[in-house]
């Protein structure tokens, strides 16, 4: 039977946004499952625009739903509407955006905040056992979410600073290899470095997401029927 999951996108762009290969890696892969892919993002504005020729900042106003929907090809819908009760599964890619525009880990470390919707919908996932695929640097989110009240473990490869900090959180950090995940059965989440091995090559990013896709899916079709 088809899988339904939603895809969480965060802008358009590594430095400001959802990282473009990861993004779409996990898009390739949950079609070549078969799956029945939903996109959404937060309709509000980024809290900064970052030029990627320069890697400066950017004195433009940009939108994170519309910044999204480049890469989505414009069918993304507000955050606001994902529900999990319509979803088998869902997806965070990673990129700035899921640190500066998901929640503010880019500016404030530890003591971050998480966007209301995307709190509100990882805990809906959480609380009704459906899987949750993360990679890069959004399972900082997880660690925020999920860390204070009972934990979680994840991986963030082998940056330091980053694992730290998740682990100030709550979460435990293991280590893993661009191309390896970690399963978190208890809270099924199911996450892998990507970029976070910040020179590995395209294609063992898109090997690692490729198993991080197959993991999930497989967790969701375990766990209870479609939605």
């Amino acid at each position: 039977m088809q899988q339904t999951v939603a895809v969480v996108l965060s802008g358009c762009g590594v430095f400001d946004g959802s990282e473009i290969h990861e993004a779409v890696s996990t898009l390739i892969h949950l079609s070549r499952l078969g799956a029945d892919v939903h996109c959404f993002a937060p309709d509000t504005d980024q809290p900064s625009v970052v030029n990627h020729l320069t890697g400066q900042p950017a004195p433009d106003h940009r939108n994170i739903l519309v910044e999204s929907a480049r890469i989505a090809r414009g069918n993304v819908k507000p955050l606001s509407g994902c529900s999990a009760d319509n979803f088998d599964a869902v997806f965070f890619p990673g990129g700035f955006g899921a640190a500066m525009n998901l929640c503010n880990f880019a500016d404030k470390g530890p003591d971050c905040t998480v966007n209301a919707d995307v709190e509100r919908v990882l805990n809906e996932f959480h609380d009704a056992n459906k899987p949750i695929g993360m990679c890069c640097i959004a399972p900082v989110i997880a660690a925020k979410t999920f860390g204070k009240s009972g934990g979680v473990t994840l991986t963030l490869g082998d940056d330091s600073e980053a694992s730290k900090a998740a682990e100030t959180m709550g979460a435990t950090h293991q280590q893993a290899t661009v191309t390896q995940t970690v399963t978190d059965e208890p809270n099924h989440l199911i996450t892998t470095p990507a970029y976070m091995h910040g020179n590995a090559p395209i294609h063992q990013v898109f090997e690692g997401i490729g198993q991080m896709v197959e993991q999930t899916l497989a967790m969701a079709a375990s766990t209870g029927a479609p939605a």
